[in-house]
């Protein structure tokens, strides 16, 4: 047993080894990776199950639709439609979104009391579904954020963080999950 032992210790080390050298032979990475993705997916999951709320779970999701729709609409590199790109990201993101809503359900009664007797327009109660309006802040920070990284990168002259994208990214999503899951 002690062979055997020893001799998957010398496997591991040898794979360790390869992992740590790939990073030396690859020239492009991409911040939109579907490993980063699909570990974005996978944590959001994983956090429903720890006790996670609904709607900050929401957040990530709307979060990882929208990385995946820029990382598919970069994919695609012949141009058939016009705003394809465009239409991608869209359409990647609701179907990320969408479908898990049910699941994700946080509705909240909101009054607005503006005008006119109760029952008008502006005058009753509206159920909003809290989780899609995280969703599609969490795809408007994601969306947003390579741009935020480029302006403060300009500012800098050029210098700035390693990954400063994906950790203003993860920052901007994370204040923002601590506010909601501690307020709301």
């Amino acid at each position: 047993k002690m062979t055997e032992a020893i001799m998957n210790l010398r496997g591991c080390k040898k794979i360790l080894f390869l992992f740590f050298l790939i990073p030396l032979f690859t020239s492009v990475v991409s911040a939109h990776c579907p490993l980063c993705v699909m570990g974005a997916g996978v944590a959001a999951t994983g956090a429903l199950w720890l006790g996670v709320e609904k709607h900050v779970v929401g957040l990530f999701i709307g979060a990882f639709g929208m990385s995946m729709g820029m990382w598919f609409a970069k994919l695609v590199k012949k141009k058939y439609v016009p705003f394809q790109r465009t239409l991608i990201i869209l359409v990647t993101f609701f179907a990320t979104l969408l479908p898990i809503m049910p699941i994700l359900a946080h509705n909240e009664g909101l009054l607005i009391d503006l005008l006119g007797n109760y029952g008008s327009l502006l005058n009753r109660t509206y159920v909003v579904n809290i989780s899609l309006l995280t969703g599609l802040t969490g795809g408007i920070i994601t969306f947003f954020s390579p741009a935020f990284s480029k302006k403060l990168k300009e500012k800098t002259n050029g210098r700035g963080l390693p990954f400063q994208t994906i950790l203003i990214t993860f920052a901007l999503l994370f204040v923002l999950a601590l506010i909601l899951q501690y307020t709301i």
